[in-house]
């Protein structure tokens, strides 16, 4: 009996924000459901993450809407999943309860039946709350490991440290660091544990390890998550794969690789060989590959790869033979450990399927390649950027000093813009942290949680000015604004439903004025369907006085002055 593997297709959210800015808009994901209805993959990821905001801030869509329309279309053939970040949900501060329980509740009415939720230190309390609301209304509860690595220092920063008799941080994040989260949400109520590497960092001698201890630990079903982006993500799956992992998250290949998923086609010939099973129609998955070709054209100017796989039909296409045996030594190389040679066969599978070269600045870095591209941009606007290769330096020493958090979004985004600041500040004559933004100060005072490791608490009092940790209280949270629009009728809102008012919290400044666009075209169109009305009466009189005999316009004029005199 062959072994089955299922899968969980990121192509429509985490395969369109890797490598399109989640531009595609609701006429492209409607060309592509009833194929994906027919594909019978076991989980379809098409929410959550950078969607809700996208879809309103650069397409004017609902993303409700979006969301309803994937369920009408998908039905029961896969599970619909969503991506949410525990009690921060989409934002960078904690929500209320209410909030929270709104947000999943409206979520797995209009079509989740997965939350995968995480969070950006890796702090299960904020998780606990998200696994409540979803279990309790039907959902299940993917609970997520967001993978890192430790901080790497430079000689001389490990020599200064040395002098100062300071001893840097190491081994945070182990494979027991990983298990013992992993052993905690199974005890929180998760029904199944994703392993999240979202800046495609985890080697495939961390995957196959940190996959086989937590296979040990728990029981619930275990998913695979990462990136191409610095070269080891098929490698990476396949050692995954052969360490007994229950899921495995692809993009289909015309959406995967660079910096996305690694290509579910790749993934299916190596099962193909192994004897194991996906479940999934391939002539389906032709045929949106096809489509994905198609949309990926028309979003070009977005693309900022325009890079395309080759053409491949995976069901009536043959490898050259050099290639089938790339296949076949992987699989050898995975199932013996040879991760280096694994490594290297792996990519010269993707070379030829003309997939992105690992970007090696990254992987040299090991941070994620948005934090990269993201601080980059800063130092640009500040014509700075001659000072990146310091930032690089700079940053694990601003990570540790703010209890080291996992980089994963936001977090990473505020240790990399806090070690912008600092590099300008010392480029400036200025010592470290003489400017911090809101969020590197709201971090390291505790307000999004527990960090990893402890914050000193004399650093906390020079950035924070208290010494002791405060957690992020939800007691004084004022909602946001929803005013009325006495034109649009009587008790009309900005937000006239709960899903509204949801978007109005959420994002509050994209909502506001997608909300508000919206009523001005109703308001708009109210008016044109006032005017229009108005000119075919004006219209219908007028042919009605043509039709008249010359008689019977006579009498009516005679009616008129007698009424006028």
């Amino acid at each position: 009996m062959s072994r089955r593997l299922l899968i969980r297709d990121v192509t429509l959210r985490d395969g369109q924000q890797s490598l399109f800015a989640t531009r595609m808009n609701q006429h492209q994901v409607d060309r592509l459901l009833p194929m994906y209805k027919d594909a019978g993959f076991y989980a379809l990821e098409v929410w959550g993450g950078a969607v809700p905001d996208s879809i309103m801030r650069f397409l004017n869509e609902d993303p409700w809407v979006r969301l309803e329309k994937i369920k009408k279309a998908i039905g029961s053939a896969s599970h619909l999943t969503a991506l949410s970040r525990g009690r921060n949900l989409f934002g960078y501060n904690p929500y209320p309860e209410s909030v929270i329980e709104g947000f999943n509740r409206n979520a797995i009415q209009s079509g989740i039946s997965i939350m995968r939720i995480f969070d950006a230190l890796n702090d299960t309390k904020n998780i606990r709350s998200t696994i409540k609301y979803v279990k309790e209304n039907g959902g299940l509860a993917d609970c997520v490991v967001c993978y890192t690595v430790d901080p790497k220092f430079t000689r001389k920063e490990k020599f200064q440290a040395f002098l100062k008799g300071k001893k840097l941080p190491e081994d945070i994040f182990t494979t027991d660091y990983f298990v013992r989260m992993a052993v905690e949400l199974e005890a929180m109520g998760a029904d199944m544990i994703t392993i999240k590497d979202m800046a495609g960092l985890i080697t495939p001698q961390k995957s196959g390890e940190m996959v086989k201890a937590i296979k040990q630990a728990v029981k619930v079903p275990i998913d695979f998550h990462t990136h191409c982006t610095p070269g080891y993500g098929l490698s990476g799956a396949l050692m995954a794969i052969v360490n007994g992992v229950d899921i495995v998250d692809t993009a289909i290949m015309n959406f995967a690789g660079g910096p996305a998923a690694p290509a579910f086609e790749l993934i299916q010939l190596f099962c193909n060989k192994m004897d194991i099973e996906t479940g999934v129609n391939l002539e389906a998955v032709v045929e949106i590959n096809r489509k994905l070709k198609e949309i990926r054209l028309e979003m070009a100017d977005i693309d900022s790869y325009k890079q395309y796989p080759i053409e491949f039909n995976i069901l009536t296409d043959k490898l050259p033979a050099e290639i089938n045996q790339l296949f076949v030594e992987a699989i050898d190389f995975a199932k013996n450990d040879k991760t280096d040679q694994l490594q290297e066969v792996c990519q010269k599978i993707e070379r030829y399927f003309n997939f992105p070269e690992p970007d090696e600045k990254v992987k040299f870095a090991e941070i994620p390649g948005g934090m990269y591209t993201n601080m980059l941009s800063q130092l640009k606007q500040l014509q700075q950027e001659h000072l990146l290769t310091r930032v690089l330096e700079v940053i694990p020493t601003v990570r540790v000093a703010a209890g080291c958090p996992p980089l994963v979004t936001p977090t990473s985004q505020i240790v990399g813009a806090q070690a912008v600041n600092c590099v300008v500040d010392e480029n400036n004559g200025n010592p470290f942290y003489t400017n911090n933004s809101s969020q590197f100060v709201n971090l390291v005072k505790g307000q999004y949680g527990k960090t990893p490791i402890p914050v000193d608490p004399e650093f906390r009092l020079k950035i924070a000015g208290t010494r002791e940790e405060i957690p992020f209280n939800t007691e004084g949270y004022q909602r946001q604004p929803n005013p009325e629009f006495p034109e649009m009728g009587e008790n009309y809102r900005l937000a006239n439903n709960e899903k509204e008012e949801l978007l109005l919290e959420l994002f509050p400044n994209v909502a506001t004025k997608f909300l508000n666009d919206r009523i001005q075209r109703i308001l708009m169109e109210k008016k044109l369907a006032e005017a229009r009305e108005k000119q075919r009466i004006h219209e219908e009189a007028q042919a009605q006085y043509l039709a008249m005999s010359a008689e019977e316009k006579y009498n009516r004029l005679l009616k008129g002055i007698a009424l006028y005199c």
